[in-house]
């Protein structure tokens, strides 16, 4: 029975989730399968790949043939690494002991590769979001200033507004006292006026009560 090693979809729609499994080559792509070796998760960033390494060995020793994409992921864990030192220790070019520590020195840098690539991504994050939250800060002054400065337009406004009111009063005032003046002025005439014609009359009546010789 030919056997692939592949990839099948699981998860939800426009997040796709895989498993990395051994499955008959006749078989549908996500039908039966023989054997589950791992996952595969391209959600994350860098994404989260685990595989069972001996049982991959395993099927890959049975002749399991692994599709581009499942051999791609199988070389990230170093599983194809791992195989290739298997053939080399069976044919006598190196010890085990040897095949051991050229394996575990990959994986140790591999994994070094890995964290370096983690920790620039959670840098670039932290960068981002400290970016964010300055520019956030940024927005809340200018929010801030531009609260601060129409505050101060409208209490320009309205101290205008109460001055214009103070100078109509105060012109309102004077206009009422030059009314009342004016007032006084023409009762003081009015009176003068009256007393002058008493005085003539008076004058008169004197006259006419003394004639002259």
């Amino acid at each position: 029975m030919p056997v692939k090693i592949r990839l099948q979809r699981h998860g939800k729609k426009g997040k796709p989730f895989y498993w990395l499994v051994a499955a008959d080559s006749r078989a549908k792509r996500d039908g039966k399968y023989l054997e589950k070796l791992g996952t595969y998760d391209p959600n994350t960033n860098p994404a989260d790949v685990k595989i069972d390494l001996n049982r991959a060995i395993i099927w890959l020793e049975k002749g399991a043939q692994p599709t581009n994409t499942a051999r791609a992921l199988l070389s990230y864990r170093g599983v194809m690494l791992k195989h290739h030192l298997n053939k080399g220790v069976k044919k006598g070019a190196f010890s085990e002991e040897e095949a051991e520590k050229k394996f575990f020195k990959w994986l140790d840098e591999k994994e070094k590769k890995i964290e370096s690539k983690v920790n620039k991504i959670q840098k670039s994050l932290s960068d981002k979001k400290d970016q964010a939250l300055e520019a956030e800060k940024l927005a809340r002054e200018k929010r801030a200033e531009a609260i601060k400065l129409a505050k101060e337009k409208e209490l320009k406004e309205l101290e205008a507004k109460e001055e214009a009111a103070e100078e109509k009063l105060a012109e309102a005032k004077e206009e009422v006292k030059e009314e009342a003046a004016e007032e006084k002025l023409a009762e003081a005439k009015e009176e003068t006026t009256e007393e002058q014609v008493k005085i003539e009359e008076d004058s008169s009546k004197k006259e006419s009560e003394n004639p002259k010789d």
